[in-house]
């Protein structure tokens, strides 16, 4: 079941965030931007959602809405639960939400080493759409035009 997260949620989110991209921390040489975000924040003004299985909470979207597109600004799924289809059930999530509402496209951007979030995106249809440096991180900015 994928639901908005409470305030409740928090720490259960930073856990799972911080699980998720630690593994980057060593090629990056810094944490990746989603560990400095205020998840507090983001969930009080409803930008996040919680996939949960059973009576926990096993994955987590930040989906923002910007004037002409839905920005998928984080995806992130717990250690034991990844490699099971959490992540693209996450994405399909932001799909019907883009066009629940109203739009055409979901934009997203990775780092530019995350090489397997770009392969990962590509395969389900995502179009690199650009490159460049932002909040000191070189990024990949992609986007999936819906139907």
């Amino acid at each position: 079941m994928i639901r908005p997260a409470k305030a409740a949620d928090q720490p259960a989110v930073e856990v799972i965030v911080n699980e998720a991209y630690a593994v980057y921390i060593e090629r990056l040489g810094k944490p990746p931007g989603p560990m400095l975000d205020d998840y507090a924040a983001l969930i009080a003004a409803g930008a996040v959602s919680v996939l949960e299985t059973g009576n926990s909470i096993a994955a987590i979207i930040v989906l923002l809405a910007k004037s002409d597109h839905l920005l998928l600004d984080n995806i992130a799924v717990s250690r034991e639960r990844q490699s099971q289809g959490l992540g693209r059930e996450l994405i399909a999530f932001a799909e019907a939400e883009a066009c629940r509402l109203g739009f055409d496209e979901v934009r997203l951007y990775t780092h530019a080493l995350m090489i397997e979030n770009i392969a990962l995106y590509t395969k389900l249809g995502f179009v690199i759409t650009g490159r460049g440096r932002e909040a000191g991180y070189d990024r990949v900015f992609m986007a999936k035009r819906l139907s």
